[in-house]
C-alpha cells in the first residue's frame, strides 16, 4: 500500500501542521480533511527513488540485457545506435 502525503489548506492542528502521511490503498479516495481536526487538506505528490543509479540503469549492457535499443542524437534528425538491436542509424527523412 502506498504512503500518501497531505498538507493543510490553511489553519491546522498539531497533527496536520507541516503535513502528514497516511498509508492508504490505491482504491481509497484522497482525503479532503484532516482526520484529527476536520480542517481542509489536500494530497501532495512527492518524488520516489528507484534502486540503483541512473548511470547503471542506462548502461549499454543493462539496456541490451532487457531488450532495449538506445540511440544518441548526432545531428538534426539523425541518430546513431549506441546499444541494442536495430538499425545502426535512423533519420527523420527530411
Amino acid at each position: 500500500m502506498p504512503i500518501r502525503e497531505y498538507v493543510p489548506n490553511d489553519d491546522c492542528c498539531p497533527h496536520c501542521l507541516g503535513g502528514f502521511e497516511l498509508i492508504q490503498q490505491l482504491s481509497d479516495p484522497p482525503l479532503t480533511e484532516c482526520p484529527e481536526c476536520g480542517r481542509p487538506c489536500h494530497q501532495v505528490f512527492s518524488g520516489f527513488s528507484v534502486g540503483g543509479s541512473l548511470k547503471s540503469t542506462l548502461s549499454k549492457s543493462n539496456l541490451e540485457a532487457h531488450g532495449f535499443t538506445q540511440y544518441t542524437k548526432k545531428g538534426k534528425g539523425y541518430y546513431e545506435k549506441t546499444a541494442g538491436k536495430g538499425p545502426s542509424a535512423i533519420a527523420d527523412g527530411s
